[in-house]
């Protein structure tokens, strides 16, 4: 099937910068976006002309996402976006709710502390601005924000370096999802909440906590997720 790709804001014709480094991220932001969606067929030569460079560096790139579990390229029959799973986000959240508790438990246990909980809570202002503005858009990115500080602070490189795929793809869930605007005022309440049970140092409840807050955001998406793997012909769940 040929795909128009006019109509995929994220792929702009480039002309500046290394040709590989440029169409990947273009693509990579592309899909990360929901804007490819899973399932999706990845044609290098309309790629190719879309983005004003040669194949070779798309296909550069798709070789790439592929290593980085984006794409599938499946010999003789072309490459495609890899689709997403309902297990697939299970496993997502199952993960992040883990690394995420041992990145609190680092912080409650070291001596950063109070500098990580006063860095916490600046970004809890950002979040309670945009959400009392009812913009959906900024709390969603302070919200990637304060969990991305979260994990960061925790100061453990590998787990750091784990942390930015399971990132990068609970924003591709996230995207495609397309979530309503819901109660946006809770959602800074929640933030606000495991922020300050960090700052009692209360280790059992804060990881309850976050256990909890991460296990109810991924349940809620699963629910409403497809029972067969999300392609490109099914509409994301709102």
């Amino acid at each position: 099937m040929t795909i128009n790709f006019s109509d995929t804001s994220s792929l702009v014709q480039i002309h500046n910068k290394s040709l590989r480094e440029h169409v990947l991220e273009m693509l990579h932001g592309a899909i990360v976006n929901g804007e490819l969606k899973p399932g999706q067929a990845l044609v290098e030569a309309e790629l190719a002309s879309q983005l004003g460079v040669s194949r070779a560096p798309v296909r550069e790139a798709i070789n790439i996402l592929a290593t980085q579990g984006l794409v599938e390229v499946v010999p003789y029959r072309g490459t495609t976006v890899k689709r997403l799973s309902r297990k697939d986000v299970e496993e997502l959240y199952s993960v992040r709710s883990l690394m995420e508790g041992y990145a609190i438990q680092q912080i409650i246990l070291s001596e950063r502390t109070a500098q990580v909980v006063s860095d916490l809570r600046e970004v809890c202002k950002g979040m309670q601005q945009a959400a009392d503005e009812g913009d959906l858009r900024a709390v969603n990115e302070i919200d990637r924000d304060f969990h991305d500080t979260l994990v960061a602070a925790c100061g453990n490189d590998l787990l750091l370096s784990m942390w930015s795929t399971v990132s990068m793809r609970v924003r591709q869930v996230m995207s495609l999802r397309n979530r309503r605007k819901g109660d946006l005022q809770a959602i800074a309440r929640n933030h606000v909440e495991i922020v300050e049970i960090i700052a009692s140092k209360n280790l059992e409840k804060a990881l309850a906590l976050i256990h909890h807050h991460i296990g109810m955001t991924g349940g809620a998406i699963v629910k409403d997720w497809p029972e067969e793997e999300m392609t490109m012909d099914i509409e994301a769940a709102p």
